[in-house]
């Protein structure tokens, strides 16, 4: 599982859930708001309605004939009575009221201004020397149905804005990423071995560093393997030099001695220095191997190349080998000269390890997929695992490095392939096989 996550989601995701918390803090300030208003003009109206209500109530009052002390006001119609009022004296007597007021949601005793109880919002007025109180009663329960209300109506727009939001910010976000996304796969799409600079003039602003981190990278890369090529090749040229020299005047001081004994002496001077030129060529090789020296900027065509490296073996073991080529062409950034060296230590160990009397196969597919193969006794599980490791060699009386496969699979692990071994070969009951994909990269 990676921890990895995508900018563009990052970013419209954050984005909404930012705009749409703004938008529920912006709904909570606004109903706040609206609830003060709202209880300032409620209040107002109680106060209001008090004392349009108090001068009526009072004449009402003094003007009784017959003494009563309560009447209910009557309704002229049926309807629903949001403010209730109590007319009262001093002490609380009841002198009058509306016809659904509850004498229960009213204190004991009446009080001028604005009061509360559980469930009502109250405003009382007095009148004649304050013998003669009016209370007005609200429902407070009527209030927060208007003050829910008005938050839901805040609060509607957001379900249509949510989605509106993460569609505009996705759209907007992916417009604005859209020439970084075309930066990473023009990277990503680049070969393996292609090391030019990438274009970073079309990027935002803020991606331009990324841009020219990348270029100076790769061009310290490209320095880096140009510099080892040239040391590589400086190195093999200075070693190969002096040792050729020496082998020369051997083979000319084996001439001109008489001695047999010093004869043979010289004949295995001459062995010694044949043997450490071929083990000097090698483990140069493998230096060039392992140095990722082994990817071109190019493709390069490896058919034709693969047909001279057995053209060239075909002198040293005419009539062995058998080649088969593509009609095709089989282009990859392996550098030639890497492959080349590749090919030329697998025909090399085919043809040391393999039977004489069989025929050393070597075959390359349209798709890239190049085999070597030979007769000979099978190797076991066990030595077929070490023989990728420098200077390992399978049991056998055949002279070697026991560098060639270590080399093989060095280039191919430079070049991102992978080289498989193994025994018996394909389609025989012994032997053994080398098999990659040069096309892969």
């Amino acid at each position: 599982m990676t921890n990895k996550t995508s900018l563009q989601k990052s970013l419209g995701i954050g984005l909404t859930l930012g705009v749409t918390l703004l938008w529920l803090l912006g709904v909570t300030a606004s109903g706040l708001v609206a609830q003060h208003e709202m209880n300032e003009v409620f209040d107002s109206a109680l106060e209001e309605t008090a004392q349009r209500i108090l001068p009526l109530a009072v004449t009402d009052i003094l003007n009784r004939e017959n003494g009563a002390s309560n009447q209910r006001a009557p309704a002229l119609k049926d309807h629903d009575e949001y403010l209730t009022y109590l007319v009262r004296d001093r002490q609380g007597n009841l002198l009058l009221q509306s016809h659904d007021a509850d004498p229960g949601v009213f204190g004991p005793l009446p009080q001028e201004g604005f009061s509360n109880t559980s469930t009502h919002r109250i405003y009382g007025a007095s009148a004649v020397s304050e013998t003669i109180y009016l209370e007005v009663a609200e429902p407070l329960a009527h209030r927060r149905e208007a003050a829910l209300e008005a938050g839901l109506a805040l609060l509607m727009p957001l379900t249509f804005l949510i989605p509106v939001s993460l569609l505009g910010i996705w759209w907007i976000v992916r417009l604005s990423l859209r020439k970084v996304v075309d930066f990473q796969q023009s990277i990503e799409f680049r070969g393996a071995g292609d090391l030019s600079p990438v274009a970073g003039d079309q990027l935002p602003q803020e991606f331009e560093p990324i841009a020219l981190a990348v270029n100076r990278l790769l061009e310290r890369l490209h320095r880096a393997l140009e510099t080892e090529r040239s040391f590589t090749a400086n190195s093999a040229h200075e070693l190969r030099t002096p040792l050729a020299t020496a082998l020369a005047k051997v083979q000319r001081l084996k001439t001109r001695v008489q001695s047999d004994q010093l004869k043979a002496d010289v004949a295995d001077i001459e062995k010694s220095l044949r043997s450490l030129s071929v083990l000097s060529g090698k483990l140069l090789e493998l230096a060039k191997a392992e140095g990722a020296g082994a990817i071109s900027q190019n493709r390069h065509d490896l058919v034709p190349i693969l047909a001279m490296i057995v053209g060239d073996f075909e002198s040293h073991a005419p009539g062995r080998m058998t080649l088969t080529l593509p009609e095709s062409e089989v282009n990859s950034f392996l550098d030639p000269d890497a492959f080349a060296i590749l090919v030329r230590n697998l025909i090399e160990n085919a043809l040391k390890h393999g039977s004489p009397e069989q025929q050393v196969e070597i075959s390359m597919a349209a798709d890239g997929t190049l085999r070597v193969s030979n007769g000979g006794n099978l190797v076991p599980q066990d030595q077929l695992a070490r023989l990728r490791n420098r200077f390992a060699r399978s049991k056998t009386d055949a002279t070697g490095s026991g560098l060639g496969l270590a080399i093989a699979d060095a280039i191919a692990t430079g070049a991102g392939m992978t080289l498989h071994l193994q025994s018996p070969a394909t389609g025989r009951q012994d032997g053994f096989e080398a098999e990659l994909n040069v096309a892969c990269i």
